[in-house]
């Protein structure tokens, strides 16, 4: 699904989110609009300008909707929502994954539309080892998304400790073309069960956003293997890259989060 942003709806949306880098922040790059470019952005990692007015929801944080109340005050439900999901994001990126699951919640409480646009909630339920609510949050998401390569992934790591590697590759998502060649490298990775030590290298001279993302599933994917001495390997790389250390990409908190959780699920019934 993508939503329709206008030239001054989107100049709102992204004053909105780049208030306070304290608090609410792409995963990804945006520049001021100027003539008819909305953003410069890409799925949480490529930077590249856009001349379309359109941009799958999977991009905006928290949704559209939410956003558009709290910015016209239609909504105060709305507008405390999205506060919610703010210090939902900022607890997870500070390891407080309970308190942020809290938020995510709450989020949803407040304004029920948000489910189906709480990925950020899926990775909390996932480190909280709460795989099939996790799984279920995804599956939502990818119904709402068709096109949308990393919840289909996130997916199958909830239930790959459920059911089994083998039956959670059987239950993969199909989704459609990512724009990122890494995650296309990635999904094609998890779904064929390919090899992750060939995935890191097909991209160990890439740029750097790209050699994190190679490295943080490879790490994630031995995990679901239950190798954790290569999965912790893999996600130690993507914490020390370089994209790692400068960017405040989500996924850069997340793979910190995930060298205190690597094969946390060995024991889970």
């Amino acid at each position: 699904m993508a939503i329709a942003i206008t030239h001054s709806t989107a100049i709102s949306i992204s004053s909105v989110l780049r208030q306070s880098s304290s608090t609410l922040q792409f995963p990804f790059p945006t520049t001021n609009v100027s003539n008819s470019r909305i953003f410069s952005v890409s799925p949480m990692i490529c930077s590249h300008e856009m001349s379309l007015l359109s941009v799958p929801r999977r991009l905006l944080l928290p949704s559209v909707s939410s956003i558009w109340d709290a910015l016209t005050g239609g909504n105060n439900s709305a507008r405390e929502a999205v506060i919610a999901i703010q210090r939902g994001m900022q607890l997870f990126r500070q390891g407080d994954v309970m308190g942020s699951l809290v938020e995510f919640d709450k989020a949803i409480e407040l304004d029920p539309r948000q489910k189906a646009y709480l990925w950020q909630r899926g990775l909390s339920l996932y480190y909280l080892n709460r795989f099939d609510e996790g799984a279920e949050q995804f599956r939502l998401d990818v119904g709402q998304n068709p096109n949308d390569t990393e919840e289909a992934i996130w997916c199958f790591l909830c239930e790959a400790p459920l059911y089994g590697v083998e039956e959670a590759r059987k239950r993969f998502l199909e989704v459609g073309r990512d724009p990122r060649r890494v995650m296309r490298n990635v999904y094609t990775m998890f779904k064929d069960g390919g090899d992750p030590d060939k995935l890191v290298a097909a991209f160990s001279s890439s740029r750097e956003d790209e050699y994190f993302y190679a490295t943080l599933y490879a790490g994630l994917s031995y995990e679901s293997e239950n190798k954790g001495d290569l999965a912790k390997d893999y996600i130690v790389a993507a914490c020390q890259s370089p994209y790692a250390q400068r960017s405040d990409d989500y996924m850069a908190s997340l793979a910190e989060l995930s060298q205190k959780y690597v094969q946390r699920w060995r024991n889970h019934t």
